[in-house]
């Protein structure tokens, strides 16, 4: 079991409401915010000797993030990039990967319309939306749609709208047979259901630190296998993306013979995901936050967060019938995650309204759908208790009272 009391200290966010609400924007914890009052002071009075050295320091504090990272994934740093976001990881990989004119990539029709747009922007790139079934995203629907032309099959591990939790190890199969890479967008999972890239034989995933990371300050990461780094041209160049000269950045800026340009091939980029990023003054309390999030996250245990999610997301999954809710979210366990979504009435305006009353309740939900799957969407994180559940059937169960004796439930 996830240590309640380290949980209920670190987001006092979820004291006096049911903030179920991860899969828009999450709340983060207290150790985050900490982190960045810590460096804004850092800021204020630049302790360290020199200015040269105040700035180097903080390039090393982000580096944390990387560390922190690498150890959520169970991977190597020199794997690890971090991204503003999943949409810049997403958009860094298109322009790095350098498709060829003519080159299809293979898409879900329920994924979030940012997943597509860097490859629907490129020249020459097809983007295949692919058929779900039933709310599922399933291999056997991208397979008999590959061509000789497929390049990239781009998914997101966990759906926004009815959190359908992909079978990666199945979609990675299918793209070795046909020598295609496995973009994921994990973005709605990490941080609440583990991925093992490497284990699964993901090319490149790309997350944000907004949603189940618990860090909404502006950064992510993302990872990239070794399989394919070699083959990635950096679109950025940035001084930062280099491999350190002798004596580090401070010695190499006080050296007289110093030039402004060089040979082209005289830059010596780092051989890891780091050359992916921008490579100049990044955004140092975004990675510091994200890399408190991510090392509450670690030492909390992503097996035991991950056990305790999907016993909240079963606990849901039974209550709501009860109250008068139709599932939206499929039964199978292997195939949930912490969202869990559902109609209460067959009208959106209405349930908009359901929504809109419920937070007013201080049970805060959202509303989503993609492809006509869809409904009012719950977010079950670890910070959430039982007893955040039992406030919002409770309110289903009286809004269930108020609806007319012939109401029929059904979908749009």
């Amino acid at each position: 079991m996830v240590n309640r009391d380290i949980v209920a200290s670190e987001f006092p966010g979820t004291h006096g409401r049911a903030f179920l609400d991860a899969a828009c924007v999450s709340i983060a914890p207290r150790s985050a915010c900490e982190a960045i009052e810590d460096f804004l002071h850092l800021t204020l009075m630049c302790p360290d000797e020199s200015a040269t050295e105040h700035h180097i320091h903080m390039d090393q504090l982000r580096q944390e993030a990387v560390l922190q990272a690498a150890r959520l994934l169970e991977t190597s740093p020199n794997q690890i990039a971090l991204m503003e976001s999943t949409t810049h990881g997403l958009n860094t990989l298109a322009l790095a990967l350098k498709l060829p004119r003519g080159s299809q990539v293979l898409v879900s029709e329920m994924e979030f319309l940012q997943v597509a747009m860097p490859w629907v922007m490129q020249d020459g790139v097809e983007v295949v939306s692919v058929p779900h079934t039933d709310g599922r995203v399933r291999p056997e629907n991208f397979a008999v749609r590959i061509t000789p032309r497929t390049r990239l099959l781009l998914v997101s591990s966990t759906q926004w709208n009815n959190g359908f939790r992909c079978d990666l190890r199945a979609f990675a199969d299918l793209c070795h047979q046909h020598d295609m890479l496995l973009v994921v967008d994990a973005v709605q999972q990490l941080g609440a259901i583990r991925i093992l890239p490497q284990r699964d034989e993901v090319d490149v995933l790309a997350v944000g630190g907004h949603k189940w990371l618990n860090a909404p300050f502006g950064c992510g990461f993302l990872y990239v296998s070794n399989r394919i780094l070699s083959e990635l041209e950096p679109f950025f160049s940035g001084y930062l993306n280099l491999v350190d000269p002798d004596g580090g950045w401070g010695t190499y800026f006080s050296s007289p013979d110093i030039v402004s340009v060089r040979e082209r091939s005289a830059y010596e980029f780092v051989d890891t995901a780091k050359r992916l990023e921008i490579g100049g003054t990044s955004n140092y309390p975004g990675a510091i936050g994200l890399a408190a999030s991510l090392r509450l996250t670690n030492d909390l245990g992503t097996n035991l967060i991950e056990d305790y999610v999907l016993f909240l997301t079963d606990r849901l999954m039974q209550g709501l019938p009860e109250v008068g809710a139709t599932l939206v979210t499929v039964p199978e366990r292997k195939y949930r995650s912490g969202i869990v979504s559902f109609r209460f009435y067959q009208e959106v305006e209405a349930e908009r309204e359901l929504v809109a009353r419920l937070a007013r309740e201080e049970i805060l939900v959202s509303i989503r759908f993609t492809a006509g799957v869809g409904g009012i969407r719950v977010s079950c994180h670890f910070y959430n208790t039982e007893e955040h559940l039992d406030a919002l059937l409770d309110s289903l169960r009286r809004a269930a009272k108020e609806r007319p004796p012939d109401y029929r439930r059904g979908q749009d």
